[in-house]
């Protein structure tokens, strides 16, 4: 038991004190990094084939939201909107991957 002790509370003093500096560092790299694929679909979602695929899927939740009673989804102008987003992406993605 006494020597459990003594390996855990013994130790070079100095590594106690730069574990904190270090989980510091290791945050503010975190938060500086910024996902390359947010970025790329952001921008290709303001592409004109982009932007029209997505008014025409938020015309048609709008009408599907507005009915009480209805079977009609909007599948279709949701996967044409992500089909053209993802294409857009999948040209641009990896020239910005090192």
């Amino acid at each position: 038991m006494v020597f459990e002790r003594k390996m855990l509370t013994s130790g070079d003093p100095d590594e106690e004190e730069d574990a904190p500096a270090e989980e510091e560092e290791e945050e503010e790299e975190e938060e500086e990094m910024v996902d390359p694929l947010e970025t790329i679909r952001s921008k290709c979602e303001q592409t004109e084939h982009c932007v029209h695929l997505k008014e025409r899927l938020e015309v048609c939740e709008t009408r599907v939201s507005s009915r009480s009673s209805t079977t009609e989804e909007c599948t279709e102008e949701l996967f044409d909107f992500l089909h053209a987003r993802d294409h857009c992406v999948a040209h641009k993605l990896f020239h910005n991957v090192k």
